[in-house]
């Protein structure tokens, strides 16, 4: 079956069928409307709770300052159709038609945005007091145990371990962080750049143990493959994500090396009228020369506008972000925008024992990626010298006093 077309005059009355509630997911809904699309949207999503964002789940809603955090969306006056508490089980693409436990889901459009999925701890299924953080559920079953200041276990110094071990040191809990790697944020960052990060830890109380692995996990306790045995009232892994594409085995949609569902330049599966956005999915960047797989919320932002303007057909658009993102941890406002792992020159901006600095990494002499803690507006200006490839003067962006517009050398 040929993709319906605005030009074919039957474009409104196509339904476009979104799996996935969260942001993504929501943002497509809400991004076809906007853009004109006058069809039936669908927005299936796995969680029974009115959709919601994902943020405020590290800090606001688990030491309680909010009860949830909700997307401010009236989706009846949009005329998007939710149904909630229903699981993606599988995709027939040449019959158009989604499988859901709740049976099947006919479309004419369908758009891929289940997001990502923590990874567990292999040998913690069924150990009491083992959690991960990426639902509201989670959070709610771990805002008591902050609440009894339990004697924490954090296993994974990345994003959201050092969020988790802020607000749990917030809460008056004694944090201990177990990393495998040498350094927080090991595949992440550069090591030279994540190794001042490793004071931020023991700067706030918490106690951050690197090189270290976890032998086995049991009621009360997790023991190290040194022999070290740590009390843990509760365990809290964040070890990373995967792309929730699981679901999707046997369907013919392609899926990268990372289980993400592999998008072209137009977030357009090889499937028909099927497309992908988010976590779940990864992109050519001609901008960076590589394809992408981003699991940060900007992303799952902006990504849906695309979308809609694809599935409404009348100007074809192409998706090449400078990735974005940001982390509050240990009291310090983390940015990060761009893509480093091509870059051939980093320059710092600021000491980085001190409370306010950037990292700049360049590529022939363009800004290509950038670190801001605590410096909003070399956050603010790099994205958007970014995003225009102007040529930098190193030597002028190693002044922290010099704003990163005028470090351009033309």
């Amino acid at each position: 079956m040929s993709e319906q077309t605005p030009q074919q005059g039957t474009s409104q009355e196509r339904r476009v069928v979104v799996v996935g509630a969260g942001m993504a997911g929501v943002q497509t809904a809400v991004a076809l409307r906007e853009q004109g699309f006058k069809g039936a949207v669908t927005v299936i999503g796995a969680e029974p709770h009115q959709p919601y964002d994902r943020p405020p789940l590290s800090k606001a809603v688990l030491l309680g300052t909010a009860e949830g955090s909700a997307f401010d969306v009236d989706f009846e006056s949009l005329g998007v159709e939710l149904r909630l508490g229903c699981e993606a089980q599988g995709l027939r693409p040449a019959e158009r038609v989604l499988d859901t436990e709740a049976g099947p889901v006919p479309y004419d459009v369908l758009v891929l945005a289940t997001g990502a999925e923590p990874v567990t701890l292999p040998g913690t299924e069924g150990v009491p007091g083992v959690h991960l953080l990426r639902t509201l559920d989670d959070a709610e079953r771990l805002r008591p145990v902050l609440l009894r200041q339990h004697d924490i276990v954090v296993v994974g110094a990345g994003w959201i371990g050092a969020e988790f071990a802020t607000a749990a040191r917030e809460a008056g809990c004694a944090v201990t962080v177990v990393e495998a790697a040498d350094r927080p944020l090991a595949g992440a960052l550069p090591a030279e750049v994540a190794a001042p990060m490793a004071a931020w830890y023991a700067d706030s109380g918490a106690d951050l143990r690197t090189g270290a692995r976890v032998e086995r996990v049991e009621p009360g306790a997790v023991v190290l493959t040194d022999g070290t045995r740590l009390p843990a009232g509760a365990v809290v892994v964040g070890i990373g994500a995967r792309p929730a594409t699981g679901w999707l085995a046997g369907s013919g949609i392609e899926l990268g090396p990372h289980g993400e569902v592999v998008a072209d330049a137009r977030l357009r599966t090889g499937a028909e009228d099927v497309y992908a956005v988010g976590d779940c999915a990864s992109f050519p960047s001609a901008r960076y020369g590589e394809r992408l797989l981003v699991h940060h919320w900007d992303n799952a932002l902006q990504g849906p506008r695309t979308v809609a303007a694809n599935i409404l057909g009348e100007t074809p658009a192409l998706y090449d972000p400078v990735p974005y993102f940001w982390s509050e941890q240990f009291g310090r406002f983390v940015q990060y925008a761009g893509h480093h792992a091509a870059a051939d020159r980093l320059v710092w901006r600021g000491d980085p024992a001190g409370p306010a600095w950037s990292v700049c990494w360049l590529r022939e002499g363009r800004l290509v990626a950038l670190l801001a803690v605590g410096r909003p507006r070399d956050l603010a200006q790099g994205r958007r010298l970014i995003e225009t490839g102007r040529r930098m003067d190193p030597e002028a962006l190693t002044d922290p006093a010099r704003p990163l517009k005028n470090a351009t050398a033309d």
